[in-house]
């Protein structure tokens, strides 16, 4: 496989030496360049044509989504990761609707890092293959881009779950940002009640939503999740 050029976007001369030593420690990617801007990160992603921009949201001039939604109107090729301190929810879910392939919270481990840039090779190599995609291949591929929002130490998914509904259920949790019952996911999602119910019940094996209990005059109490 080609090497995989890599665009960092950074501001802080320390950061970058880090983000750039973990990216080229992971075979198969190497550091290109280094914006410390916003208009300097358009510039250079439309110039060097990186297949992968790292990319921080507080940069000195402009917001680095603001970053992002230009590179999306110019129609440049690269992909883009974000790497932030930023965790509100609406930076986190505008990221995403803007095509980010993956949100990373600093600090972060070097897993963490690595986890994503090979989950991102997977990606690259197949859609820069020759051919036609099979549905099945596409699911796949589909798979792949879910952020990763579950730790890389998690085990897998249980049977009959799949990353895609996850995220889904993770994204509205973050955009409502209130304890919403399955119930309430399931309609919102198009998913049967039972479903959901798994979907959440597995996040909060994970620690990633708290449950609380809502009780009413009668009937058993009911179960709302909420994102941490």
């Amino acid at each position: 496989m080609s090497v995989i050029e890599v665009l960092i976007v950074e501001d802080d001369p320390m950061v970058v030496e880090v983000n750039r030593g973990f990216v080229n420690a992971v075979p198969g990617f190497k550091v290109v360049g280094v914006a410390r801007t916003g208009k300097e990160a358009v510039q250079l992603a439309a110039r060097l044509k990186p297949a992968l921009t790292l990319l921080d949201v507080y940069l000195p001039d402009m917001s680095g989504l603001a970053a992002l939604q230009e590179i999306r109107r110019l129609g440049l090729p690269t992909d883009v990761l974000l790497v932030t301190a930023a965790q509100d929810a609406e930076t986190i879910q505008n990221a995403f609707r803007y095509g980010a392939v993956d949100y990373i919270i600093k600090p972060f481990k070097f897993s963490r890092l690595k986890s994503a840039l090979e989950g991102f090779a997977l990606l690259y190599s197949r859609l820069n293959k020759e051919g036609r995609l099979e549905q099945d291949d596409i699911d796949q591929l589909a798979r792949g881009r879910v952020p990763m929002v579950i730790d890389e130490e998690a085990e897998e998914m249980p049977k009959g779950l799949n990353g895609v509904t996850l995220k889904q259920v993770l994204l509205l949790l973050i955009k409502d940002g209130g304890a919403l019952s399955a119930e309430e996911v399931a309609v919102a999602l198009g998913l049967a009640r039972v479903t959901a119910r798994r979907y959440l019940e597995y996040l909060s094996q994970l620690g990633k939503v708290t449950v609380e209990l809502q009780y009413g005059s009668v009937g058993r109490p009911i179960k709302r999740y909420k994102i941490v």
